[in-house]
């Protein structure tokens, strides 16, 4: 009898442990500023049992392979036109789980002050990847330095280029090389993240992206063959409900030179998964 209640104590002891063991959800994305955004989440995930490891990658091809790999668990780096074109030219089996904010793609310098500055032959840098680079040659459409072919599409390319206003030269760079490529050009069109990391603030744009448009929503992804285990949709909307806190909110509009505003988080993009 004795041996007995000594083997279901074990027992109780080893489920007990099993449940309450912590969860680890590992999270991809680009950028140093990305560790300061998700701290408050992280301490939210951690009093329910879920350690949050925020995981940096240097470039914006990376992320989505490792997590169509199983590498990492989600992602939050991206916004929808790229996510949607890495899903359609890779064929990687990923879902937009939650909206997170969205952010300016803005030109900036360290030459010149003003538009007026740029001169015949001067080159402006743009990201070499087709959505980020078709919105930095809308960007550069709406500053006026170039105007585009009429019926051009929402994600132009170069070809698409009617006129040069400024006889410019622009120079296709991975988006991670471009702010240190400023001291040997004249202008680049720069991502958020890679602008903060070189200590740029939206105040610096030597023009000012507006754009606001749903397709550059940022995002979370998640991989599809998780999203069919319910405890893993569990998990993951206490991630998304951490990051769409009101601690990030804060930080998100008062932090990081005017770069990150919230949007949409009152879509519940886990709603199909939930069972």
């Amino acid at each position: 009898m004795a041996k007995k209640l000594f083997v279901a104590l074990v027992l109780v002891l080893i489920l007990a442990f099993t449940a309450s063991a912590d969860v680890t959800v590992r999270l991809g994305v680009t950028g140093s500023v990305y560790d300061e955004m998700w701290q408050s989440a992280k301490e939210i995930l951690a009093k329910q049992g879920i350690t949050l490891e925020v995981i940096q990658f240097t470039d914006y091809v990376t992320p989505n392979r490792a997590l169509d790999d199983g590498d990492i668990d989600l992602n939050g780096f991206q916004h929808r036109i790229y996510f949607e074109d890495e899903l359609a030219s890779r064929g990687y089996k990923l879902a937009n789980i939650a909206n997170t904010f969205v952010v300016p793609l803005n030109l900036y310098s360290i030459k010149i002050k003003t538009l007026d500055e740029i001169k015949d032959g001067d080159v402006i840098a743009i990201p070499n990847d087709p959505t980020n680079g078709g919105r930095a040659i809308k960007v550069l459409a709406t500053s006026g330095l170039i105007t585009l072919r009429e019926g051009a599409g929402f994600n132009p390319t170069k070809e698409d280029i009617a006129i040069y206003n400024k006889k410019i030269v622009i120079q296709e760079l991975a988006a991670n090389t471009i702010p240190s490529a400023l001291p040997d050009i004249a202008a680049g069109v720069i991502n958020d993240t890679y602008a903060l990391d070189y200590g740029l603030k939206a105040s610096d744009a030597v023009f000012e992206d507006k754009a606001r448009e749903h397709e550059y929503w940022n995002l979370i992804a998640a991989r599809l063959s998780d999203l069919k285990d319910p405890a893993k949709v569990e998990v993951y909307e206490k991630v998304v409900k951490a990051y769409q806190s009101e601690e990030i909110r804060k930080l998100l509009e008062t932090l990081y030179g005017g770069f990150f505003r919230p949007v949409g988080w009152d879509e519940d993009l886990l709603a199909p998964f939930k069972k």
